[in-house]
């Protein structure tokens, strides 16, 4: 007799509903799961059948067949173990199928019968809602990040028979009721704060922009002068994530399985700092479970290369369609997945593999050729989506010890909130949410400049041979320092400071 149950499963980060259908016909016992399942899923047979027989159940008889529907979509993970058991359940009427088609099940089934949390919950529940279903059956384990969704009724079951329990009406004791969380601010030391590096005014400013304006930094210095201490700052000077932006980050991190058993939303900015030894795909997603590469776990927040140059060529390029579009699609036999992927890039490098290039105090083992090869690996079109890159020198002896006050990420912050302010004025009719994301064909209209300052981007383009890219990217850091000025208009000065944040060339002549 045919049983319908309903669960929920993801593409890429997004959730969606699925219909569990199983139909049992006569003949010898025979189980069989269609509708492109995975490997995991395929192996739901067992852990079903061993779920049903000990947690009290009778174990439908003859052939059975368990459909995912939609058919053409293929289907990950263990999350319709739940959905499954209880279909299954309800061929034989034990229990009610009617009441069991008002339930979004989820849930992974041990052996026991006991059930087990899974990764992807709070997309899972979204799409769920989005589709009319406003009762879910899911883990305990699950119930803290599935109660960010408002608007849903949650039973935070334990077991199979407990959810069997909640279908016949007597399931008010796992009926879940959220704990009142306060609005948790995130903690401003995590990530330290710029008032603990010593000197570099220089890189502190172009800091203070990069965060303004949403650009792409890269330091590049001999070692031990802060570049690393410089971009873990970063975080500390960025506004606050919005509401939007907050979910967005919290339903990644809920499919990579990172939220934890007492998940509350992201509230802080990520930070991601992947060593140079990563692989392409850990660093842009995908694998044999396609899942967010560290790209989109720093979405909305900063991703940090330190030693660019040490990631392989492939790694490095990979960037560059990230960077330009904010997002990453990946495409595999099982189907093409797009993943979220806004990030800040803030990456770091040395002048020469041996680091001591250009400093007088070093001694430089490299030569022309060793400084070429190692510069080599960063192609021009990648240097071009970097709109901001400082040379970082060592700080003088009377620097680091001199103790007078210097300004902290609060009050940095302050300024940075305020021009982020006037971008959201700006943008207000648009998608856009600062000023590294103008597109192209908007340069005229946001990024417009007088007379002078463009006198002198011409001038500096004709003596640098700036490309088409890196000339629309100068004008929208001028466009942030502007801002920070609080001007309308973008002036000659301010294009004149965006211009020395292109300093390349003393590495490759092909920098620029």
């Amino acid at each position: 007799m045919l049983s319908l149950a309903f669960s929920a499963g993801m593409l890429g980060i997004e959730g969606y509903v699925v219909r569990v259908e199983a139909d049992s016909s006569a003949g010898s016992p025979f189980f069989q799961i269609i509708g492109l399942p995975d490997r995991a899923l395929k192996d739901a047979r067992d852990r079903v059948r061993s779920a049903i027989f000990n947690s009290g159940f009778m174990y439908p008889a003859g052939r059975l067949l368990v459909n995912l529907s939609p058919a053409d979509v293929r289907k990950e993970g263990c999350a319709l173990d739940l959905a499954i058991a209880l279909a299954l359940l309800g061929m034989d009427e034990q229990i009610e199928r009617e009441g069991l088609r008002q339930f979004i099940a989820l849930g992974e089934l041990a052996l026991d019968g006991n059930l087990l949390p899974v990764s992807g919950m709070l997309p899972m529940v979204l799409g769920a809602r989005s589709a009319g279903f406003r009762r879910l059956l899911i883990p305990a384990g699950n119930a803290e990040e599935a109660a960010l969704v408002e608007g849903v009724e949650l039973y935070a079951i334990d077991s199979l028979q407990s959810a069997v329990a909640v279908i016949l009406g007597n399931g008010a004791q796992w009926r879940y009721r959220p704990r009142v969380h306060s609005e948790a601010t995130p903690d401003e030391n995590v990530h330290g704060d710029l008032a603990d590096v010593r000197g570099q005014r220089g890189p502190k400013r172009a800091l203070e922009i990069a965060a303004a304006g949403g650009h792409n930094v890269l330091f590049v210095g001999p070692p031990g002068c802060g570049k690393t201490m410089l971009a873990r700052r970063l975080p500390s000077i960025l506004p606050p994530m919005t509401s939007d932006e907050a979910l967005e980050v919290t339903k990644i991190y809920s499919v990579t399985g990172l939220l934890g058993s007492n998940a509350g939303i992201v509230r802080a900015r990520p930070f991601r700092f992947p060593h140079h030894t990563i692989s392409q795909t850990a660093l842009v997603g995908g694998g044999a479970l396609v899942k967010p590469g560290e790209i989109s776990l720093a979405h909305h927040g900063v991703l940090f290369l330190d030693e660019l140059p040490e990631f392989s060529r492939s790694a490095i390029e990979v960037l560059r369609q990230p960077l330009e579009q904010g997002t990453v699609t990946i495409a595999r036999a099982s189907g093409t997945f797009t993943y979220p992927a806004r990030f800040q890039l803030v990456a770091s490098m040395n002048p020469c593999p041996c680091g001591f290039r250009g400093t007088r105090s070093g001694d430089c083992r490299c030569d022309d050729a060793a400084v070429a090869k190692y510069v080599s690996k960063l192609s021009g079109p990648l240097l071009d989506r970097i709109d901001l890159q400082i040379e970082v020198a060592r700080v003088a002896f009377d620097d680091m010890v001199r103790r007078e006050d210097t300004e902290h990420s609060r009050e940095i912050c302050a300024r940075v909130v305020a021009a982020r302010e006037r971008q959201c004025r700006r943008f207000s009719e648009t998608r856009l949410s600062c000023n590294a994301e103008v597109p192209a064909n908007a340069m005229r209209r946001y990024c417009a400049l007088d007379d002078a300052a463009m006198r002198l981007l011409a001038h500096a383009s004709a003596k640098r041979q700036f490309s088409a890219r890196a000339i629309d990217r100068i004008a929208r850091v001028a466009l942030t320092i502007a801002d920070l000025a609080e001007c309308e208009r973008i002036k000659a000065e301010h294009v004149a400071e965006a211009i020395t944040y292109r300093s390349l060339e003393r590495l490759d002549s092909r920098a620029a």
